[in-house]
């Protein structure tokens, strides 16, 4: 295998060392989905881990986590890359955040009256992040996104809330999932006040704006996913919204400590008014944040002369074994270089990927998309259209090999040993992945193919 960056060659692999070689069968995970579907709506607690979005014979259950690694319920092993659906980013386990979280919790979790922690994980928060002047905590990035729309919508006095319909989710609750298919339950008066814009289309942002003059209260957008800002993007949407009298909201709970320390609005030079962060911010422990400036997250305090804000209360939103997770994981990330070896083991992967798809002409049919610390793919048929049948093949050979990759988003865990086994596996998935285009995806795909998260109907 030949590399033209500089990313270090692949080492030699052996065989007989390689994950893709162990024999695998998932009996008793096949024997439990009846069970799982019978008292879990979907089967699962997140949608994005649910039966439909893995191949129908291969969707295991896990029982443990290490490192880089999982184990099933039948005792497969497997590298788990989007560890935590990108939550873990140092590695399953990882042994200080776990002794932080075991330490605190035996001085208690949750108490009556605000934890001293409460106060030193915020100010700590606030000077790693540079995000902004205040912070408030909760458990997951819908409360938090959530709560920044409210807080616009109060300041500003204003309802409607622009959506970049480009970022594929924001939040559980009616004001996004309105301008999503799975609609059931949401009034329509609820819809009608979220609009939709296109990523790096700033005249079609100003056009939206200008369509609902003095109605918008935010704008909410990832401040990057598998697009990178267009030159000028993200700056003329910040001055878009001061002009308009908008408030500008970034949703960094996937780029916030994975694109750098202080999230990837640190890297594009653009701090909005309200900034989210989540996932990596525990290490897969449940904590999330809202932060932002002080004349706007005030709002949702009892120290001010304008009408109050229920901004968050939740009752374990400063639980202190998560809160000492997160104090943990910042101090990691001050103090050891986690974003750069996330960005090069990706980078590694990378290479390695895009070669296996030149080797086999793929290139109209499988993407590597985005930045080398969050990689994601497309999967189409001989036609370049989107295809879930296809994907469906790509992740039932990956499993088969011992790899689970929704995405291939890396931990600090990794090596570069896992991530080049990973490649040479790859070689392999895409030789079939060739035959099936030439040959019919039904001549090898065992089961039916994936299914879309945002859709009407089963």
């Amino acid at each position: 295998m030949l590399y033209n960056s500089t990313v270090a060659p692949l080492a030699p692999l052996d065989p007989a060392t390689s994950f893709a070689h162990q024999p695998r069968n998932f009996t008793r995970s096949n024997l439990l989905k009846r069970r799982f579907n019978e008292v879990i709506p979907g089967g699962g607690h997140t949608y994005a881990k649910g039966d439909d979005q893995f191949p129908e014979f291969m969707a295991p259950y896990i029982v443990r986590g290490k490192g880089t690694h999982v184990w099933d319920v039948d005792g497969n092993q497997f590298v788990e890359f989007n560890a935590g659906l990108r939550s873990v980013t140092l590695g399953h386990a990882y042994a200080p955040v776990v002794e932080a979280a075991q330490r605190q919790m035996e001085l208690g979790t949750n108490f009556g009256r605000p934890a001293l922690l409460e106060l030193e994980v915020a100010e700590e928060f606030l000077a790693c992040t540079q995000a902004g002047e205040m912070v408030k905590f909760a458990k997951n990035g819908s409360d938090v996104t959530s709560a920044a729309i409210k807080l616009a919508r109060a300041y500003t006095g204003r309802d409607l809330v622009a959506v970049c319909q480009d970022h594929p989710f924001f939040s559980v609750d009616d004001w996004f999932m309105g301008t999503t298919p799975v609609q059931g339950g949401i009034p329509e008066a609820t819809k009608a006040l979220s609009l939709k814009f296109r990523y790096n289309d700033l005249p079609g942002l100003e056009a939206l704006l200008a369509t609902h003059a003095g109605k918008v209260a935010c704008v909410i957008m990832e401040v990057e996913k598998d697009q990178e800002p267009a030159p000028g993007y993200l700056a003329g949407v910040q001055a878009l919204c001061r002009r308009e009298g908008v408030i500008l909201i970034f949703d960094e709970v996937i780029t916030g400590f994975r694109w750098d320390n202080r999230g990837a609005q640190y890297q594009h030079g653009i701090q909005p008014d309200l900034s989210t962060f989540g996932k990596a911010i525990a290490n897969g422990f449940s904590l999330a944040a809202l932060t932002g400036r002080r004349e706007l997250m005030e709002r949702g305090g009892i120290y001010h002369p304008h009408e109050r804000v229920f901004l968050l209360s939740t009752t374990y939103g400063a639980e202190t074994h998560a809160l000492a997770a997160a104090r943990a994981v910042m101090q990691i990330y001050q103090e050891e270089p986690v974003v750069e070896k996330l960005h090069a083991l990706g980078e590694r992967l990378a290479v390695g990927f895009r070669q296996a798809v030149a080797q086999y002409e793929l290139q109209p049919y499988v993407e590597l998309l985005g930045k080398p610390c969050c990689l994601t793919y497309a999967t189409r048929d001989q036609d370049g259209i989107p295809s879930q049948a296809m994907r469906a093949l790509f992740l039932q050979e990956t499993t088969r090999r011992g790899i689970l990759c929704p995405s291939f988003v890396t931990n600090y865990s990794m090596t570069n040993d896992i991530i080049d086994q990973t490649i040479d596996s790859l070689f392999e998935v895409l030789a079939i992945y060739r035959r099936a285009l030439d040959e019919g995806v039904e001549n090898y795909l065992t089961g039916r193919p994936l299914k879309i998260v945002y859709r009407r109907y089963n």
